[in-house]
């Protein structure tokens, strides 16, 4: 493998499961582990990885469709798992029984080295207790990965400026979600400041943050039932050739709720 850079692969992301591999020369990692742990395993041969070759999983949140296979993959592997004490605390009870050795903390807003990568985390804004996502770095090289979250603060604008790979959430058409058939509730929770982004936050969070570096822009936690990949990259493509400003071409690729992309180089 080249030592240079890192590789990624989202294998699921949408309203039933999360999953983002990420992997260096020195280290295998996840982020989160939404999907059943048999599912994920078998996700793996899409990308022709082994799951045995895993380091850790890192925790953005307590949400089943982040956690659901984290206990299951962690004592197969013996994997490290990482975060915040406040998530700990709320996902103790539902990822089962783990060896102390495999429990770590990840505070937000801290840089941890995992072989040959550092991580950073950031908090976003979500109805969890504390909610975190992740910023990958190495030789120079930049991935953020940013879902789960009702806004996109000034602070995290700054924290993932200019990134040269983007996996971000654009969860919902806001037409589509107030005309469908979920509760009120449902429907205010998601629209609100602790909810998802829709495809119009998503993509001008996109114009106001990508830069010269910025090759990719990968598409993640689509809602099933409130979205459509088509309108959300039309509203991205759109919304980037009136706002963006960028002087060359940025790709926009689909995420998949039950299949992985294909592995890809940062």
């Amino acid at each position: 493998m080249d030592e240079k850079g890192f590789k990624v692969s989202v294998l699921a992301s949408g309203s039933s499961g999360n999953v983002l591999y990420i992997e260096t020369p020195k280290k295998r990692i996840l982020v989160d582990a939404g999907l059943a742990g048999k599912k994920i395993i078998s996700l793996f041969s899409e990308i022709n990885r082994n799951p045995s070759s895993l380091d850790a999983i890192l925790i953005t949140h307590e949400h089943s469709d982040h956690i659901k296979g984290v206990g299951v993959l962690a004592r197969k592997f013996q994997l490290d798992v990482y975060a915040n004490e406040d998530t700990w605390k709320v996902i103790e009870g539902k990822v089962g029984k783990l060896e102390s050795a495999q429990k770590h903390i990840f505070k937000m807003g801290e840089v941890k080295t995992f072989g040959d990568i550092d991580v950073e985390s950031f908090g976003v804004s979500h109805d969890a207790i504390s909610p975190q996502c992740y910023i990958f770095h190495k030789d120079g090289k930049t991935f953020v990965m940013l879902t789960d979250t009702g806004y996109v603060s000034d602070h995290m604008r700054r924290l993932i400026d200019n990134a040269d790979v983007y996996l971000i959430e654009s969860n919902h058409d806001v037409q589509m979600l107030r005309m469908g058939s979920y509760s009120w509730d449902l429907k205010q929770r998601i629209l609100g400041d602790k909810g998802h982004l829709s495809n119009e936050d998503s993509a001008k969070a996109m114009a106001d943050c990508l830069g010269d570096k910025t090759k990719r822009i990968y598409l993640g936690h689509l809602s099933q039932g409130n979205n459509l990949k088509e309108l959300a990259r039309m509203t991205m493509e759109n919304t980037l050739k009136e706002l963006g400003g960028v002087n060359k071409m940025v790709r926009i690729y689909d995420t998949y709720a039950k299949c992985a992309t294909e592995i890809f180089k940062v």
